[in-house]
């Protein structure tokens, strides 16, 4: 009801309030963990009621997973920025890599989307939110790099790349995020996704046939062919 100033300081207060709970409750949740963080100390930090905080949620599951999406969606729009306006498939590679591994060694992603989020969403919500924030950026990626040999493939052959690359890069990004020293695990971690995209790029540049099927697979004992 936009015509109403009362109905519309309502909205704005609500709107307010909300965003002060997950402000506080993402820095509740990076600095003691999920279990550790309490609800007490989330309104007491937002000043607002316990009232007011199960007005917007059901509870501190609910609140965590606002904070999870919120911290996904600012990460994927981080990742979207470094991509936008990159005319080269290779460069853009990169910088999308980059940006990546840059985010999960921030602390509130690495507390909140790599240690946390799996126990309190479980597997399958996790999954969901992660697929759902940083998917659409890595079939981008991929239809790029792949768009730039001269390959017809169609569209359920670049979602099925996208998503071996998609589920590569949430493992490296744990990996990341766990290390003992985060900086030198990028670094590795992006000196081996760049090796793997100078192959692609070494297929592109020479005219390589993408192979569509194994039409052998070697044995110890020499090849194995359909007569065998």
């Amino acid at each position: 009801m936009p015509n109403v100033p009362g109905a519309t300081r309502r909205a704005a207060y609500s709107a307010s309030t909300k965003r002060a709970l997950i402000d506080v409750a993402e820095e509740r949740f990076t600095a003691a963990g999920y279990a550790a963080a309490s609800l007490d100390a989330i309104v007491a930090g937002a000043r607002v009621t316990k009232g007011a905080l199960y007005h917007h949620f059901s509870g501190k599951q609910a609140l965590f997973e606002a904070v999870f999406e919120r911290v996904e969606d600012d990460a994927s729009k981080r990742i979207q920025k470094a991509l936008k306006g990159q005319k080269d498939p290779w460069v853009k590679a990169l910088a999308g890599l980059r940006a990546f591994l840059a985010v999960v060694q921030e602390p509130g992603y690495r507390r909140i989307v790599i240690q946390e989020g799996p126990a309190v969403l479980g597997y399958e919500r996790y999954r969901e939110q992660e697929e759902r924030s940083t998917f659409a950026n890595v079939l981008d990626i991929v239809r790029s790099v792949l768009e730039a040999g001269d390959w017809e493939l169609d569209e359920p052959m670049l979602q099925t790349y996208a998503r071996i690359f998609f589920g590569a890069m949430s493992s490296a990004g744990e990996s990341v995020a766990t290390a003992e020293d985060t900086e030198q695990a990028a670094e590795r971690v992006e000196g081996a996704i760049a090796f793997l995209l100078s192959g692609v790029q070494l297929m592109v540049e020479s005219g390589v046939e993408m192979p569509t099927a194994l039409a052998a697979v070697p044995t110890s004992g020499g090849s194995r062919t359909s007569d065998d």
